[in-house]
């Protein structure tokens, strides 16, 4: 089984995602050198917090260069997710510009953090390959990416938004697939197996 190395930059769910990915056999690196994922054959970029903190501490490592320029097939969840995109209104802080979407907050009037399970729909190969349209998985989120041109799964809250993104080797989700059950089990096998 390839090895995965997992982003370990301060930010959250890093040890959730090690831990999900043990459960199903697989080892994975926690790193936050730029060498090694420069040279990694599948990278996580998991993340929890707050935008803008989450990017200074990118910043400090040097890894707000790195990441942009990875050539294997990286994952972003959650944080990683927003800070892969151009603009977070989460600090008022610019991402890492993989994804030219702007981060957005939730509309006055819903409840946030969106928490809890939610429906996914129209959903596309290679990230949801086998996830049938309609599944459930498990969101913790303020801020949201609109739909675009890069989504590849949506979700409801309010409005439509994107729970998963995907542009090149990039992909991201919204979503938490380290406590999504097996649709998220599931995802994170796909993307093992690209």
């Amino acid at each position: 089984m390839k090895k995965l190395t997992i982003i370990d930059y301060g930010a959250g769910n890093v040890a959730s995602v090690k831990y999900a990915l043990a459960r199903m056999g697989v080892e994975a690196v926690l790193t936050s050198d730029p060498e090694i994922l420069l040279n990694a054959e599948k990278v996580i970029f998991p993340g929890v917090g707050h935008a803008a903190a989450a990017m200074m501490a990118l910043q400090l490592k040097g890894l707000d260069v790195v990441i942009p320029k990875l050539k294997c097939p990286v994952l972003g969840i959650c944080l990683g997710m927003q800070l892969m995109c151009n603009h977070s209104a989460e600090g008022d802080v610019a991402g890492l510009g993989v994804f030219s979407e702007n981060v957005l907050k939730f509309e006055k009037g819903l409840k946030v953090p969106h928490m809890g399970w939610n429906t996914i729909f129209k959903i596309s190969e290679p990230l949801f390959k086998t996830i049938a349209d309609h599944s459930s998985v498990y969101f913790v989120h303020s801020y949201y990416v609109p739909i675009s041109t890069h989504t590849v799964a949506a979700s409801y809250y309010g409005t439509a938004f994107s729970a998963a993104l995907q542009k090149d080797n990039f992909y991201a989700v919204q979503f938490h697939p380290e406590k999504s059950g097996t649709v998220g089990a599931q995802i994170l096998q796909n993307f093992i197996a690209l």
